[in-house]
């Protein structure tokens, strides 16, 4: 986010402080300070950027607030697109963790070579061990290249065995595919035919197609309830949205 805000148009950060951080009232003054009956646009914007140069401790300020509106319409976009997508808590063959029957389902969608993703493993287990009414759905959802598309794949033919959760603790271990494929115990010669099946296929493709409408733009990605949360988190958040959808139950 900080990266995509140091790219924001110097107009669309001018804009947006003369609109929302100083106000109408900073705007009316640079207008009322223009002459004639239809102002120049680019002389009240001239005055609008003085006053910054002589005031840049806003700059900071105004950037949070852009900061804060992107990323609370980028939460609504999200949760709004996940009603169509009802079927995001059913998981894929064996891809999933903790309670099967639980009475609330954490979705995370995930990348094996997204640091954020091996960091949150801690705390997703910690979550499944302090509450056992918690299922956790893995998302195979590969956003970081090529080598990211393939470990999908073997996870995904791992779950296909049952496999799924040994196979994913592996790869996130640092191990390669064979050797994470040795550790879980899997038959690696129907893996390997699998890998390039419309099944696995298919299923990476739907879950890029689910992620893209969720707005989920990198990993980690949670789908808790009817909400939905980008990046990582921390313990306690998990906590209390997984208490917010037992209550919205």
């Amino acid at each position: 986010m900080i990266d995509r805000i140091s790219r924001t148009p110097w107009m669309l950060v001018l804009a947006f402080i003369a609109s929302g951080l100083l106000g109408a009232g900073l705007f009316a003054a640079a207008q009322a300070m223009v002459p004639g009956a239809n102002p120049d646009r680019e002389r009240i914007e001239g005055i609008v950027k003085a006053y910054i140069l002589d005031h840049p401790e806003i700059l900071p300020e105004a950037m949070n607030r852009l900061q804060a509106k992107e990323a609370a319409e980028q939460q609504r976009a999200s949760n709004t697109a996940l009603k169509s997508h009802a079927e995001v808590v059913k998981p894929y063959a064996g891809a999933w963790g903790g309670n099967p029957n639980g009475d609330v389902t954490v979705v995370a969608f995930m990348d094996y070579n997204c640091g954020y993703c091996r960091a949150s493993l801690p705390t997703l287990a910690r979550l499944i061990a302090e509450d056992p009414g918690v299922r956790i759905v893995y998302r195979e959802y590969p956003v970081l290249g090529d080598e990211s598309t393939e470990a999908a794949r073997w996870a995904l033919a791992a779950a296909d065995q049952g496999k799924f959760m040994p196979f994913h603790e592996a790869l996130y271990a640092g191990a390669g595919f064979d050797q994470a494929a040795a550790k879980a115990g899997l038959d690696v010669g129907a893996a390997r035919a699998a890998l390039r099946s419309p099944r696995i296929s298919g299923e990476i493709a739907a879950n890029r197609k689910t992620g893209y409408d969720l707005r989920l733009t990198g990993t980690p990605g949670f789908v808790i309830g009817k909400q939905v949360f980008h990046g990582a988190m921390e313990y306690e958040a998990f906590v209390k949205a997984v208490a917010a959808a037992r209550a919205g139950k």
